[in-house]
């Protein structure tokens, strides 16, 4: 996803600032891309999302998240990598939205503190095992891209979902989070460097939710 953790010492401009200030960035932006998702969930009705036509969201929910990674990634301004954070944010929280509207509030809930859990683990073992997670990236994006085509094939042709996608859809991304939380804390510690990492965790974490969302709503069932 990108070119953030590409970055050197050579190539990240910016003061270097401290560890504690670096991680704190990090959470405060991942805060607000929640912040805004829930607001996002109780501010727009279901209802009117239903009226507007699948492939006008779809095709709005790639242009703008291609749109925001592409800002953040190539961008070492922060106000301009936060800016297209947002525009990963918003098409999410469209997508969080209908699929939060399919279940009880407590099972959201539940869901959101798992997800929380789990991230956190993902965290300390990335921050320990950093190593192991960045050899099993490459076997990590083959296996993303084959449930993507997988799903896609099952949607298309057969009208179906099979639950064993989000158990490994879920495993993907807690891989992704200990590797990109790893390496978050690998490149140089700058603002911009700050909000670009936690604008791909902010990815990770949320397809995570996703994925135990469904989860646990199959297992109500």
């Amino acid at each position: 996803m990108g070119d953030v953790y590409k970055r050197t010492e050579y190539d990240s401009p910016g003061k270097r600032i401290s560890s504690n200030l670096y991680n704190a960035i990090i959470g405060l932006v991942l805060c607000w891309g929640f912040l805004l998702n829930w607001v996002m969930v109780k501010a727009i009705p279901i209802e009117l999302l239903y009226k507007i036509p699948y492939f006008v969201i779809i095709i709005g929910f790639l242009a703008s998240s291609f749109f925001g990674v592409f800002l953040f990634s190539k961008s070492s301004n922060p106000i301009v990598s936060f800016i297209g954070y947002n525009f990963v944010v918003f098409p999410f929280g469209i997508s969080i939205n209908f699929a939060v509207a399919s279940y009880s509030p407590e099972l959201v809930a539940n869901a959101i503190r798992v997800t929380g859990s789990v991230t956190f683990l993902m965290m300390v073992l990335g921050t320990i095992f950093p190593i192991f997670f960045k050899k099993i990236i490459g076997a990590l994006s083959i296996a993303l891209i084959a449930v993507i085509i997988i799903e896609l094939i099952e949607v298309i042709f057969f009208n179906t979902h099979n639950g064993i996608l989000d158990w490994i859809t879920a495993i993907i991304f807690c891989g992704y989070i200990g590797y990109d939380w790893g390496r978050a804390n690998s490149i140089p510690r700058t603002i911009d460097n700050a909000v670009d990492s936690a604008a791909e965790l902010y990815i990770d974490i949320i397809n995570l939710f996703l994925s135990i969302l469904r989860i646990m709503g199959n297992s109500d069932d």
